[in-house]
């Protein structure tokens, strides 16, 4: 047989995980799906800015219509997950709702009807069931990874997520200049399919339908007998909620005050996002070192004091032409809070997988993102008022302010003592008529993180 030269040294670079079809197909999808987010996390509020003329008020509306199914929902939606199963198809349905609603924005736009009202029916209706996707996606990865590749399970998903926001903006950015806002949507639509195909490839083992009725309220119980979990979901929720209220103005104060492009200012969120990409990189490093609660906690606080960059940038001379300095402030933002942002989540997503158990993940999973992700509507409401009633500086300072102090607030709790090694080893029990296989060996399933 001929051996193919440099093979071997080729495979040795490919990390474990991604040998195996099936989590190679997830990881795919996943990717796919997250850079069509990145092109919409600019498109959406750059066609409701340039297109729409939507002052701070409505800004805040749209984005916490965005997560307000979270709070609504999150509950019943864990607790339907878990007692349904079937979570693969579930999330498929997902999404194929979520490419039909906002294929309708660039068509709308088209036929000179898209109008705000539209805008908001279709986030908010994209957010539930993008609710729904999250706490079936948790369930799916802890099918396909084992408890010793938890950080190299997440850290491959965050890579992936990272390197979406070195692309997509700039991508989302650029369509938005060169064809207008709502046709760059079109990507985030489309990348939905990709997703949709990806899993529509596989059977991963998945657990069954949860036979307990405790309802509703399970994950929330579970939360509060957590000392980690509890402490996590406090920060967590408060630096949400403040990072939403950022978020709410951001894109408004970026162009009218210190007047940035379009074009530039996806450029500048694509390349700070580097940081991300480094983030995902070292996580694993990071953890080993100081404990995976710890690097969740120093995440935290690298993801939340970098943002007074952005406001501190309208005092540099000159900065109502978008001169180079501003320009680099706001790139040194964005680079030092992708770099936390992925240091958090990676963490954090590895400790969630390490405690909760199978059976009332989506649960805890719906519990948690009803709390944690409800703020978000609160901060972005919020933030659109204090925007109106005091102004955009002010505003954006209140939002550093108290994204620090949830940070903050992380320091002295149990999550922050949290060391991955010191957990007994988990079993979980695969499917009925499936055999549990381990990963890096073949079949294995894989996951999905929002």
């Amino acid at each position: 047989m001929t051996t193919v030269k440099g093979a071997a040294p080729a495979r040795g670079l490919v990390p474990p995980l991604l040998r195996d079809r099936e989590f190679r197909r997830f990881w795919a999808g996943s990717t796919v799906s997250m850079f069509g987010d990145q092109v919409s996390s600019i498109a959406v509020p750059l066609t409701a800015v340039l297109v729409l003329h939507a002052g701070p008020a409505s800004m805040g509306y749209l984005t916490a219509l965005e997560w307000l199914p979270s709070l609504l929902l999150g509950l019943h939606a864990g607790a339907w997950v878990d007692g349904r199963g079937q979570r693969r198809r579930t999330m498929i349905a997902c999404d194929l709702g979520r490419f039909c609603l906002l294929a309708t924005v660039p068509v709308c736009w088209t036929l000179h009807v898209l109008t705000m009202w539209q805008l908001y029916a279709v986030i908010c209706a994209a957010g539930t069931l993008s609710t729904v996707f999250g706490v079936a996606d948790g369930t799916l990865f802890v099918s396909i990874v084992s408890p010793s590749q938890y950080l190299d399970g997440q850290s491959l998903i965050y890579g992936s997520r990272a390197m979406s926001f070195v692309a997509g903006p700039s991508a989302g950015g650029l369509l938005a200049q060169l064809l207008g806002a709502p046709l760059a949507i079109a990507a985030d639509a489309l990348s939905f399919l990709g997703s949709a195909l990806c899993l529509s490839r596989i059977s991963p083992a998945e657990p069954p339908a949860a036979s307990d009725r405790r309802g509703v309220t399970a994950g929330l119980r579970f939360i509060a007998r957590s000392p980690e979990l509890r402490a996590s979901l406090i920060g967590g929720a408060v630096v949400n909620l403040f990072n939403l209220m950022f978020g709410a103005l951001f894109t408004l104060y970026a162009i009218r005050t210190l007047h940035v492009s379009a074009g530039l200012l996806g450029l500048v969120l694509g390349c700070g996002a580097i940081g991300g990409v480094l983030g995902s990189m070292v996580t694993k490093r990071i953890a080993g070192r100081i404990g995976t609660g710890m690097a969740y906690v120093a995440g935290a606080l690298l993801f939340t004091v970098p943002f007074a960059l952005a406001p501190l940038a309208a005092t540099v001379p000159g900065h109502a032409v978008g001169g180079p300095l501003v320009l680099a402030m706001l790139f040194a933002a964005q680079f030092a809070c992708g770099f936390g942002v992925m240091v958090l989540d990676i963490s954090i997503g590895t400790i969630f997988a390490a405690l909760i158990p199978d059976a009332v993940r989506s649960r805890v999973g719906g519990a948690f993102s009803a709390i944690n992700y409800g703020t978000r509507p609160v901060g972005a409401l919020l933030g659109g008022l204090l925007g109106t009633e005091l102004g955009l500086l002010p505003a954006l300072w209140i939002a550093v302010a108290g994204g620090v102090i949830g940070a903050l607030l992380l320091v002295p709790t149990p999550v922050a003592r949290f060391r991955l090694p010191s957990l007994p080893a988990r079993t979980r029990t695969p499917a009925p008529g499936r055999r549990r296989v381990s990963p890096g060996r073949r079949p294995a399933p894989r996951p999905r993180i929002h």
